[in-house]
């Protein structure tokens, strides 16, 4: 895909002007008149949002897709045998040509939003001493813009560079910031994730005074209104009360998510004090209720909350993929299942799991020939649900295993408190099965546990066996050892042969 960071179109697919969460495509609209008015860019910023939802990016491929095949997730193999889209993906097979087709869609799809977020940039910059812009609405859309932009590129970073602790000065990934025809440069690993850093301060920075979910009277949850007479309870959230653009804070990249991207980032780069530093804000807020357990438990299909909605710091907003999920999930043996037994081992039903709350209300059991199965019901929908649609980007539960893992080499007791909470919250309770020392090995082993139980089917554990370096337990009990090899995609061909890539 020659230069395809580079000439990206300016296409700003415009959500229904009567919902700016509805991501649905309406319609195209000349860049100059977009970026005329106050409204313009509102828009151009949304539809940033809504090239991200795509199929291809965080609608379905890296929410539901291929990188939690490729952290051994599903039972593909033994269900599916070799036709299947992801055999090769399962295997690390990175010439089989499904797999080459999804990840430089992937790459493709990322540079053209991260080109979009340059534009909208450079465009606002344009028009700010023409006075479109309140100085409010300038630096929520320039702190969103910048942050996206930062998030889109650790994600890059996160799938085709080698990781820190592996090669810190390896080349890396390009850090584009700018909307041009020039070839931005290959950045080394360490150069990337301060590029990365850099950017999620600035957009910390500016959204911290204006951003409307940091104020005291901003209440998350569901953004139905029991008192409008549907059956949904009223929670006291107001995420849906004053102006549109202001609203339901957490479906953007907000200021909490952009410091729960920091901690992200900040513990792929090594440095755990800053990482636990930005992962306590988001904590200590606490503008995140845990899941009540009623909530996730419901025998009501329509009332029961099985992504833990008051607990996303962001997420995608997909209201309009539920076939897309259903198709991943629930078309028997074309569809991304487990198998029982591994199934059990891995959420340890047998001991410390069996009052765990996930395993109980995000698997129903299909039988598949004479193979029992699981299906992940984690995003099933009914005509009818508690909270809408949502792809996970980053939840309060990661936040826990970030400040534990940070927070070991200074103070392993709080460690260790971090990591027992995490699992109190998923009904994982009592002194029998708390944890309260043990080496940094331990706990790494432990987290990587837990955390592939919580982001089962969100495409986040496969990111975490590569920042650690740490080996990935295959569902037929075998380890496959973590190396570059497996951890580090390969770039599309044409990036390699004409951006003079490595």
């Amino acid at each position: 895909m020659k230069n395809s960071i580079l000439l990206v179109a300016v296409l700003f697919v415009l959500a229904s002007c009567s919902d700016y969460l509805d991501v649905k495509p309406s319609s195209q609209i000349d860049k100059e008149a977009l970026f005329a008015t106050e409204e313009g860019f509102m828009e151009a910023l949304n539809g940033v949002y809504s090239l991200c939802v795509s199929n291809d990016l965080y609608g379905d491929e890296l929410t539901f897709g291929f990188p939690d095949v490729l952290a051994q997730n599903y039972s593909i193999i033994d269900l599916t045998g070799s036709k299947y889209q992801y055999s090769g993906t399962v295997l690390y097979d990175y010439t089989d040509r499904h797999f080459i087709e999804k990840k430089d869609r992937v790459w493709a799809g990322l540079y053209g939003a991260i080109g979009n977020c340059n534009s909208l940039l450079e465009n606002l910059e344009l028009q700010r001493e023409k006075g479109i812009l309140p100085k409010q609405t300038y630096q929520l859309i320039r702190g969103e813009a910048i942050g996206l932009r930062a998030y889109l590129h650790l994600d890059v970073f996160r799938l085709f560079a080698p990781s820190y602790k592996s090669k810190p000065t390896a080349p890396a990934i390009p850090y584009v910031t700018r909307f041009t025809n020039k070839i931005a440069p290959q950045l080394t690993v360490t150069a990337a994730l301060d590029s990365i850093i850099a950017d999620l301060n600035t957009a910390r920075l500016l959204l911290q005074d204006v951003d409307p979910i940091r104020n005291t009277t901003y209440i998350v949850g569901s953004p139905y209104d029991g008192d409008d007479g549907d059956s949904f309870p009223d929670d006291d959230s107001n995420e849906e009360s004053g102006p549109l653009f202001l609203q339901n804070r957490r479906h953007r990249l907000n200021y909490f998510a952009v410091c729960a991207t920091l901690a992200r980032a900040y513990l792929n780069r090594g440095k755990n004090a800053e990482a636990l530093a930005s992962a306590r804000e988001v904590i200590d807020s606490e503008k995140f209720p845990v899941v009540d357990d009623e909530a996730a438990t419901d025998a009501e299909e329509t009332m029961r909350d099985r992504i833990y909605y008051s607990e996303l710091i962001f997420g995608w907003s997909i209201a309009n993929k539920t076939e897309v999920v259903r198709d991943r999930f629930e078309k028997s043996s074309n569809s991304l299942m487990v198998r029982r037994d591994p199934a059990n081992a891995i959420y340890e039903s047998s001991g410390a799991g069996a009052e765990d709350i996930r395993f109980q209300y995000w698997f129903k059991a299909v039988n598949i020939g004479s193979t029992n199965t699981l299906q992940l019901r984690k995003y099933r929908r009914e005509d009818t649900n508690y909270h809408p649609l949502m792809a996970p980007a980053i939840r309060l539960s990661e936040l826990y295993f970030i400040a534990s893992e940070a927070s070991y080499e200074t103070d392993p007791a709080q460690a260790w408190e971090y990591f027992n909470t995490a699992r109190l919250h998923r009904g994982i309770g009592g002194t029998q099965y708390e944890i309260k020392s043990g080496s940094q090995q331990v706990l790494q082993r432990e987290l990587l546990k837990e955390a592939r139980k919580e982001f089962y089917g969100e495409g986040q554990i496969f990111y975490m066996y590569k920042r650690l370096h740490a080996n990935i337990a295959a569902l037929d009990g075998s380890v496959i050892v973590g190396e570059d090899r497996i951890f580090k995609i390969p770039m599309p061909d044409s990036e390699i042969e004409f951006g003079d890539r490595e």
